[in-house]
């Protein structure tokens, strides 16, 4: 079979590799029909990080967790790429009871057994089970190269899913695979980071610092928007993300100048929440003194410098709140799946380029914010074997 590999920046190419098979019970076979193309996936793709990494982890520059999530020479290909999707179930094994073949599925990017102490904390990203069979001891994901494990990536023609019943989210009856295409990480990160504090303070006002995780950001604000937020203010330096968050109905502010200062004065005391996703100290930050009195900020970028600075007595006078980690997107995946089946929200609104499957060498490396894959799904019922 066929799977979409990173061989180094500027070079992307299909390579066979065997076909997987199931491999124990309750393992699930899929085929994913489509699929996105990751924020994180753009920094190997567009910048020639792999040898300054390598500087930057030897010398301390670089914080050492990440060379146990991407090798101690990261991004070395060949690896399969690709960690998010939306497939079909082509086999199940006999001890899976949750989905049947056939059934259109979101992947979660992250592996997770859904049993273990970090699983049922909601800490699926932190499974103990699934990370301790990879290289790295950190997490066990799709897409990333082997030192997070030997699964692959999702642009392939076969995909195995181990801990089935509880690994796969069947997709909601009406809702286009396009839409949610990023379901299984970006969208749902996004998810998890306005959700749950708007929850708690309907109507509040929030803060979303753009352009490092590109969708992320953009997802974030739309869906502060659609939950009802009173305010919300993205701000970035991109005119093409600026124009999206815009059109996602949020209020946008431009950086500007040398030193990226923004023309929008990111003043303290504004924001119930706020959404840092552009992936620099600078961002954190601001964000941060920006929160009211118990405010919360969700940073879902990376801060690969192991000294990043943090306002601390800021955050002691108003009671903030900063959540940073990976991103857990299993537990909270069938809530953000029934919140865009019932509300109709538009996450396509992100997407700059859907590109056909098998262009995919050509297209995942493009400089667009978001790009999305797609094939016609199988028609499995005229393929099955008469009972």
């Amino acid at each position: 079979m066929r799977e979409l590999t990173f061989v180094r920046r500027g070079r992307l190419e299909w390579r066979d590799r065997p076909d997987p098979v199931l491999q124990l019970p309750t393992d699930a076979l899929v085929r994913p029909f489509v699929a996105a193309r990751c924020d994180g996936d753009a920094l190997p793709l567009h910048r020639p990080v792999s040898r300054a990494m390598q500087v930057g982890l030897k010398t301390g520059l670089i914080d050492p967790v990440v060379g146990s999530i991407v090798g101690e020479v990261p991004f070395r290909g060949p690896f399969g790429i690709g960690h998010e999707c939306v497939a079909q179930v082509t086999a199940v094994g006999p001890e899976v009871t949750g989905v049947a073949v056939g059934d259109v599925v979101v992947v979660p990017w992250a592996l997770s057994c859904g049993t273990c102490a970090q699983c049922r904390a909601g800490l699926t990203a932190k499974c103990a089970t699934t990370a301790a069979e990879s290289p790295g001891g950190t997490l066990a994901a799709f897409g990333f190269g082997p030192t997070s494990g030997p699964w692959g990536g999702m642009v392939v023609d076969s995909l195995r899913v181990p801990f089935a019943d509880h690994m796969l989210v069947r997709l909601p009856e009406g809702v286009d695979p396009l839409r949610v295409a990023a379901a299984g990480d970006n969208l749902t990160d996004a998810w998890r980071a306005v959700y749950p504090p708007l929850h708690d303070r309907p109507g509040g006002s929030v803060l979303v610092m753009g352009g490092g995780a590109q969708s992320i950001g953009l997802y974030a604000a739309g869906l502060a928007v659609a939950l009802g937020a009173g305010v919300v203010d993205y701000v970035d330096d991109g005119e093409a993300r600026l124009e999206v968050a815009q059109a996602l109905g949020a209020r946008v502010h431009r950086l500007g100048g040398r030193r990226k200062r923004s023309a929008f004065p990111v003043t303290p005391g504004r924001y119930d929440v706020a959404v840092e996703a552009s992936s620099s100290g600078r961002g954190l930050r601001q964000a941060l003194r920006a929160l009211r009195p118990g405010g919360v900020c969700t940073a879902t970028g990376y801060y690969l410098a192991p000294g990043t600075k943090v306002p601390v007595m800021d955050m002691y006078a108003t009671s903030a709140t900063l959540r940073v980690g990976v991103s857990s997107v299993r537990p909270v995946l069938p809530h953000l799946l029934d919140f865009v089946a019932t509300s109709g929200f538009a996450a396509e609104r992100v997407t700059s380029l859907v590109a056909d499957w098998d262009d995919a060498p050509e297209v995942y490396g493009a400089r667009t914010i978001k790009l999305v894959l797609h094939r016609p799904p199988l028609d499995l019922a005229a393929t099955a074997s008469p009972s």
